[in-house]
């Protein structure tokens, strides 16, 4: 029997206690409902990456150690994990990239940034798209998956926007400064475990107006054939995060633009757009 999906996210306490480095710990969600009563109250847990450093629990205090009860006013939702490397996959728009043969392409992990968090356009920055994409986190290392084994990697599903600099794109063939500067690659708000991933809705509400949604389904290349390809060449680390493909409609984004990216079954991550350095 497959369980029932639940959530798992990063917060920082907004009571947080200084330190050599911020805190940080994960939490669980059971509710059905996110926006329910029971969906507000979440559970301390330990670590899912517990072979991952940077995604440890901070040293538990009162209220914050293992089967605490917190309610999230009391947080700030941070990504959902740190991961040690981001992948997309290049033409997966749609059915026509199953001409081509399977492609990632790398994003810094410094990239990363969670719900809320502004992103920035340098000054040198020109046509910047957002792109809503259904992201998988992985769970455990994992080399030389299967079709029949894929699942085994896969902690959950979040939500990631591959920001990308299209004019940078059109001058660096391999789209390290497109899709890599700081802040390109918000995540959130939370990791669903167990959510079934087939029929998902995808869309970016840009400024209010929702744009053209579309679906998972509308991926040329699926979950399980993604994970086979990347870990056929290396190991996959738990906390690495895999971009999709961005099926659905995209819309330029300035200074001052708030952009949401919807997916169903997992929520809303909402940033808002600001000028950077």
């Amino acid at each position: 029997m497959t369980a029932a999906p639940y959530r798992l996210a990063r917060v920082r306490p907004l009571d947080s206690v200084a330190g050599p480095l911020p805190e940080q710990f994960f939490v669980r969600n059971d509710a059905a409902d996110f926006a329910s009563p029971a969906g507000a109250v979440w559970t301390v847990v330990d670590s899912p990456f517990p072979s991952s450093p940077a995604n440890q629990n901070s040293t538990a205090r009162a209220g914050w150690s293992p089967g605490a009860a917190v309610n999230e006013d009391r947080f700030t939702l941070l990504a959902p994990c740190a991961p040690a490397n981001v992948f997309g996959m290049a033409h997966n728009t749609g059915a026509p990239g199953r001409a081509l043969p399977p492609q990632a392409f790398h994003k810094a992990a410094s990239s990363a940034v969670g719900p809320g968090d502004a992103i920035k356009l340098g000054r040198g920055a020109g046509y910047v798209d957002p792109e809503a994409e259904l992201a998988v986190v992985v769970g455990k290392p994992a080399r030389n998956l299967t079709l029949e084994t894929a699942r085994d990697a896969v902690l959950g599903f979040t939500i990631g926007n591959d920001v990308t600099d299209r004019d940078a794109q059109k001058s660096d063939e391999l789209w390290l400064s497109a899709k890599s500067p700081d802040t390109f690659t918000p995540l959130g708000p939370w990791i669903v475990a167990g959510l079934k991933d087939r029929g998902v809705p995808i869309s970016i509400v840009h400024n209010g107006t929702e744009l053209s949604s579309a679906s998972s389904d509308d991926l040329g290349w699926g979950v399980d054939e993604i994970l086979v390809y990347l870990s056929s060449f290396m190991t996959l680390q738990p906390g690495d995060v895999i971009l999709t493909g961005a099926p659905g409609e995209c819309r330029r984004i300035n200074p001052g633009d708030t952009v949401a990216c919807r997916i169903g079954g997992i929520g809303e991550l909402a940033n808002p757009v600001e000028e950077g350095e």
